[in-house]
């Protein structure tokens, strides 16, 4: 299939990747725009892979208060350059993340993150809720790992799903981030605050 400048400007416009990448893309699809689509966000995330080895020091702090001021969030996300820090791009993505931790309340950044006694404490529970279900034993762990898999999804901010774009997880937002701005990117710590949080009714 002849691959036409149209094609490529418009897998352009809706990847952000580079002509010759696209156009390549669209050579190795045979035209079709989704498999081009995949096959950029493969080599997209191939190459964060790579610089998510790379040593992250400067980066942004950022606060977002929200609804009145009875939430407020501060975020420490992390990237290698003062130059990148500066950017539009990376700004957005801070105030994205302050927003999620704001909307979605997690506890961790990531899974391994969450102590062990959190995670005992959890697997009794489910282990209880699903006896009390009346679940064969030879099942219980199955079921267990399930519902700690689905733990990690709600406790833990790289396993949430974006609250802007719901099919893609933070972690994957980060990568495409990372391949995108050409360094690693990491979120490091992150505060939520909410009003009346903690006080005795």
């Amino acid at each position: 299939m002849k691959i036409t400048a149209g094609m490529v400007k418009e897998l352009r416009q809706a990847t952000g990747a580079g002509i010759l990448d696209c156009r390549k893309a669209l050579e190795i699809a045979a035209g079709d725009f989704d498999k081009a689509v995949d096959h950029l966000r493969e080599k997209g995330l191939a190459k964060a892979a790579k610089r998510m080895s790379r040593e992250a020091k400067d980066g942004q702090v950022a606060s977002y208060i929200h609804a009145g001021g009875r939430i407020g969030v501060l975020v420490e996300v992390n990237c290698e350059t003062d130059f990148v820090a500066r950017t539009e791009e990376f700004q957005t993505l801070v105030s994205d993340i302050a927003m999620q931790v704001a909307a979605m309340s997690p506890r961790y950044v990531q899974r391994e993150d969450v102590p062990e006694s959190v995670l005992e404490h959890e697997r009794v529970l489910y282990r209880a809720q699903a006896l009390e279900e009346g679940k064969p034993e030879k099942i219980i762990e199955r079921i267990v790992e399930g519902r700690l898999k689905k733990f990690y999804t709600e406790a833990c901010l790289l396993e949430q799903a974006f609250i802007r774009d719901d099919e893609h997880t933070i972690d994957e937002i980060l990568k495409s981030a990372i391949a995108k701005m050409g360094e690693n990117i990491v979120v490091r710590r992150f505060a939520r605050f909410e009003l009346g949080e903690g006080l005795e009714a």
